[in-house]
């Protein structure tokens, strides 16, 4: 994500594992730093927008993770949130990933909210894979578990995978553009920071 956003301007990357920034560093990418989300090394209103993508589930204390989100960006900025949903959607993968929850959209808005923010776009997205990851989840409910979690995804993923992947969320983006979607695997929120005046 770091390489990606550089294309719109200056991209600084946090993330609290040593190994996901030694990655990145290696790369060439050396604006990324270890450190926690609730405690960002960053001076008050730095940041015209500050991403969680696939973040907030991990934390357990998402209050102050979403207090020091508040406290880097620049009123009028940005917060762009993605968060898994739906806790029936629990699963091994969950844990392997060690999340901490899944989402209602109305419980992310309110947290979201919570901390200062207001919501300009909140839907849910990867709504056509909803279906066949719904029922995989439910059917491992049924079925036997096995004794230890694994989980669905290999590093690096097989080229085929990830192309088809791609066009299927390609072609969901210019729905999600448009119009916000009544379901899907994730939910997405873009809120603002009010400006002192608002």
């Amino acid at each position: 994500m770091v390489k990606h956003l550089s294309r719109y301007g200056k991209v600084f990357g946090v993330d609290l594992d040593f190994e996901a920034v030694g990655y990145c560093r290696e790369r060439g990418l050396d604006n990324t730093a270890q450190a926690s989300a609730g405690r960002l090394p960053f001076r008050d209103e730095t940041f015209d927008l500050v991403t969680m993508l696939d973040v907030l589930e991990h934390i357990r204390d998402e209050a102050s993770a979403l207090a020091q989100a508040s406290r880097v960006i620049r009123p009028g900025g940005l917060l762009l949130v993605a968060v898994p949903a739906y806790r029936i959607l629990w699963g091994a993968q969950d844990e392997v990933s060690q999340h901490q929850r899944r989402y209602l959209a109305k419980q992310l808005g309110r947290r979201v909210q919570g901390a200062g923010f207001r919501v300009r776009r909140l839907t849910h997205f990867n709504t056509i894979l909803f279906p066949p990851i719904a029922a995989v989840r439910l059917m491992r409910r049924v079925v036997r578990r096995p004794p230890s979690p694994r989980s669905d995804f290999t590093f690096p993923a097989p080229t085929v995978v990830n192309a088809v992947l791609a066009k299927v969320f390609g072609s969901e983006a210019s729905v999600v553009s448009r119009t916000d979607l009544p379901f899907g695997v994730s939910i997405v929120c873009l809120a603002e920071k009010p400006t002192p005046s608002q």
